[in-house]
């Protein structure tokens, strides 16, 4: 058996790979390793997206860690940054979120929340995998009174758009904006929000049916909303993953503004209101050089990391930065929440809009973004790419053609079998061509 934990929790074929039996032995590890801090009650929170395997995963994991001894607080449909807010909340001693984010409808994930709501470091979810190699033999059977209960929490929702609500000074009375819920743990969050506080919204891919979370919607597939806002005259469009710990934009005009130009455009803001503690930024190697030149213009410093929100996150937690992210649209805003958060993001970015009184195709230009092409190859076996010696041989002969005028970048996804080849500079049609061959060689080696 290889390793459970990915770089983003568990993840794989829900029934398949991601099994009932798995999810009921991850309960029962994680309630025995997780204990409760001073302060915290002995429960965890479990809470899902739209997809049609979530209940059934949320049942067998409920049924492992109640074996074990510990309460279960089911809080139901809620985005993943929910789970951290209303973890630290209720003081549970955990949360668990069943969801697979941007991945298609068939796959799911399991991912854990420290009492803090801090992802699990690498170490803790080891000593979860290590329990369950070894066959759960450490961990009790409590019988009677000390068997674990499943209670309900009926009004988590609104305890989360409470918070939300919180978070925004104002009002956005007079701003038209489309909303692309991704069929997904938004749809019942972010347009009611928006409403609440003045702003005239169209929702579309907003009804969940449990098959359709992601599917040709959402952050991952733009074009629709792009198009609505156009059609529609919107000021402007707010794209969600299926989990909603993803934002991306798109302007009036239809363009998409992604991850790097909302931390540009957010960072820039709270430099100029002294918030922006240590005037430090973290992201990671995928993101814009164009982010860099923006910030560096403006003498803030910019840390990069590998690929992954949960190193953007360790990144900060050592630097004292208070806002991080990714290209995809994983913002953090460490002063308000432990992890990335789609609709908080868009909050921060509509009140940049609103008290600006710029559009944003406008205040996108404090960024110019260098062409960026990527593609992905999906592979029978992603683990030791780096060693095959035709794929080594290619890159550097790109690079040597690219030369200091830009950039390549191959890494194995954490949660999916693909590689990903991206490619920076300033000729787009070179890089296409770059691209295309590296991927190329990939491919026949791999597969």
């Amino acid at each position: 058996m290889g390793k459970i934990f990915g770089t983003d929790g568990v993840r794989g074929q829900a029934n398949l790979e991601l099994t009932a039996e798995l999810a009921f032995k991850l309960g029962r590890a994680a309630a025995f390793v997780l204990k409760p801090e001073e302060g915290c009650k002995r429960e965890i929170i479990i809470g899902r997206d739209t997809r049609i395997s979530g209940s059934m995963l949320e049942n067998a994991l409920a049924a492992g860690i109640c074996s074990a001894g510990v309460d279960v607080v089911k809080v139901g449909i809620v985005p993943t940054p929910g789970i951290a807010f209303l973890t630290r909340e209720l003081k549970a001693m955990a949360g668990v979120v069943i969801s697979a984010s941007h991945n298609p409808v068939g796959d799911n994930g399991i991912k854990f929340f420290n009492s803090k709501g801090f992802k699990l470091p690498d170490e803790v979810e080891d000593e979860i995998e290590k329990i369950i190699f070894n066959g759960l033999k450490e961990v009790p059977y409590p019988v009677g009174k000390d068997v674990g209960k499943v209670q309900v929490c009926h009004n988590a929702r609104e305890l989360y758009l409470k918070f939300l609500k919180e978070k925004f000074k104002g009002d956005l009375k007079g701003i038209k904006i489309v909303v692309d819920c991704a069929n997904g743990a938004a749809s019942e969050f972010t347009p009611p929000l928006l409403r609440s506080l003045g702003a005239e919204v169209i929702s579309i891919f907003d009804q969940p049916d449990g098959l359709n979370i992601n599917e040709n919607c959402g952050s991952t597939h733009i074009e629709n909303l792009c198009e609505t806002v156009v059609k529609e005259k919107a000021d402007l469009g707010l794209a969600h993953d299926g989990d909603a710990d993803r934002l991306l934009a798109v302007d009036h005009l239809g363009n998409v503004v992604d991850g790097d130009q909302i931390l540009v455009i957010c960072g820039l803001d709270l430099l100029r209101k002294k918030a922006l503690r240590e005037n430090r930024v973290v992201v990671t190697v995928m993101s814009n050089l164009g982010l860099k030149q923006a910030f560096e213009k403006n003498g803030v410093l910019v840390e990069e990391t590998k690929v992954g929100d949960r190193y953007v996150l360790e990144r900060m937690l050592e630097t004292g930065a208070v806002l991080g992210g990714e290209q995809s649209g994983h913002v953090i805003f460490l002063d308000d929440n432990t992890t990335g958060d789609g609709i908080l993001t868009a909050l921060k970015l509509l009140e940049v809009v609103k008290n600006s009184g710029k559009p944003l195709a406008e205040l996108a230009l404090q960024m110019e973004k260098l062409p960026q092409v990527l593609e992905n190859v999906r592979v029978k076996e992603k683990s030791g790419w780096e060693a095959n010696s035709r794929i080594k041989a290619i890159i550097e002969e790109k690079k040597a053609t690219l030369g200091k005028d830009g950039r390549i970048l191959v890494r194995a996804s954490g949660t999916e079998p693909l590689i990903r080849v991206m490619a920076e500079g300033k000729d787009l049609s070179l890089l296409e061509q770059v691209v295309h061959e590296i991927a190329k060689v990939i491919g026949e080696e791999l597969n």
